[in-house]
């Protein structure tokens, strides 16, 4: 056999089982082969000088590190026993001090629908004319409806003061009876943080300053676990801005919110974030529209 055959063989080997390979050496190494003389000795000398050279295979190489900062179960500030340890308690000292932490645990799950407002009429100079397009009141009935169709008791819709959002509230309320429908001005669109990397139609000095720290309250109001004293899973309805949503999904799940601006999210779509009994938080779906059809989707 050549010399170039012999490459080809070890590479076709080295790609597709590295065992064999090694076998092989460690086989003729202890002589199973047989002696081998001349011509059939100098090509196995150089098949194991080729063997020798291919970079040992380790797993820690392949293997990524994580990234980041470690999960902070209190992220909320109502992990039960930071309650515990960070206040006074009138506890009789005979009485098991395990038994309040266990009254203070959370039991139910917060499932929370963050729906974003349809599309809108963007010539408007101020808020009350910028309701919604024909097309828009269009994608409001088709969220409404699988909102309906997904067969969950809702608690609660609560929607920005704005009124794109409270249009797109109202027409989704006709199809889920006897929820009851909230206002909230924390909840109204505006620029949460200044995103990385930076854009330049915002002023950071100004309206960051301003609406991130109204933003920031609507989080902490909503995006929480559950009150101790809720003894069911719970479904609740938010329907209000891209920003705002954008904002709460990168806060919820621990990720730099300054990532925000990096997500997209179709008119009239649902992110549905799950909050569990333990304060872990799970993305569900993210701007889901699947349930429109292709000629009705916008992004405005």
């Amino acid at each position: 056999m050549s010399y170039r055959k012999t490459l080809k063989l070890v590479c076709g080997f080295a790609g597709g089982s590295a065992v064999l390979v090694l076998a092989a050496a460690a086989a003729d190494s202890r002589g199973y082969f047989g002696e081998l003389r001349g011509e059939a000795a100098s090509r196995w000398s150089r098949f194991t000088v080729l063997q020798a050279a291919q970079p040992a295979w380790t797993p820690a190489i392949h293997t990524p590190t994580p990234a980041g900062h470690a999960w902070d179960f209190n992220w909320d500030k109502r992990e039960p026993s930071a309650l515990i340890n960070g206040k006074k308690t009138n506890t009789p000292a005979a009485e098991d001090p395990s038994s309040e932490q266990d009254n203070s645990k959370p039991k139910a799950t917060r499932n929370i629908l963050l729906i974003r407002h349809s599309q809108y009429n963007l010539s408007g100079t101020v808020d009350k004319e910028r309701i919604l397009t024909p097309l828009g009141r269009e994608q409001a009935e088709f969220t409404g409806k699988r909102l309906a169709a997904l067969g969950l008791k809702y608690d609660v819709m609560i929607h920005s003061s704005m009124a794109r959002a409270t249009e797109t509230a109202n027409i989704i309320s006709k199809h889920l009876s006897g929820v009851d429908l909230l206002s909230c001005d924390l909840l109204r669109e505006g620029a949460p943080i200044e995103p990385v990397p930076p854009v330049t139609h915002w002023k950071p000095d100004a309206v960051y300053h301003e609406d991130g720290a109204r933003i920031e309250a609507a989080f902490r109001r909503y995006i929480h676990r559950a009150d101790p004293k809720q003894k069911e899973d719970s479904y609740e309805i938010i329907v209000c801005h891209a920003n705002v949503i954008r904002y709460f999904v990168c806060r919820a799940l621990q990720f730099p919110p300054e990532g925000w601006l990096r997500m997209g999210l179709n008119n009239g779509s649902i992110t549905w974030l799950t909050i569990r009994p333990s304060g872990r938080v799970a993305l569900r779906t993210l701007g889901d529209a699947g349930f429109m059809p292709p000629d009705k989707l916008t992004r405005t």
